[in-house]
């Protein structure tokens, strides 16, 4: 059996009201942009979750909205909100869906992105993992209980760059 995880960084975030904290920081025009291009291309390549674990902030929500997936209704979590590889590991062992879509930030998603897969796509922006940044992984396991570090397979990698102009 296989899983699918879909690893997205949240879109590009605003920085225009510096009186809110970081957990309330929105989208931009660009990231909500982002966000509907990446809602797409997932679509239109087939990988559609089946559970959704996001970020408890405000700019991970949002990339989700403007996903606009009908189902399934993400699970929002203070877990995800700049944790780091191993938090987010641990998050990911707990699911139960066949394809997950984990939404979260940066820096911790670079690294737990190049920590998860057995080896990286040859994309110049893997290792930094942009805002919006998204990787499909297919894992050969039972339950995400059973994954480990370098054990996924990348099946596609993109920025939003690449999807809109």
């Amino acid at each position: 059996m296989t899983r699918t995880l879909i690893l997205t960084r949240h879109a590009k975030s605003s920085w225009g009201d510096h009186t809110l904290s970081d957990h309330a920081r929105p989208l931009n025009n660009r990231g909500r942009k982002s966000a509907v291009a990446l809602g797409e291309w997932l679509r239109d390549k087939g990988w559609i979750p089946d559970q959704v674990l996001c970020s408890s902030a405000v700019r991970t929500r949002e990339t989700w909205a403007g996903m606009a997936f009908d189902d399934p209704r993400p699970h929002f979590t203070d877990a995800l909100y700049h944790a780091g590889p191993t938090e987010i590991l641990e998050t990911l062992k707990a699911a139960t869906g066949t394809s997950v879509l984990l939404l979260g930030h940066n820096p911790g998603i670079a690294e737990f992105a190049g920590n998860i897969v057995e080896e990286a796509p040859s994309h110049a922006r893997f290792f930094d993992y942009p805002t919006g940044a998204t990787t499909v992984i297919e894992f050969a396991i039972d339950a995400w209980g059973d994954v480990r570090w370098h054990s996924g397979e990348v099946l596609d990698f993109v920025v939003p760059r690449e999807l809109i102009e």
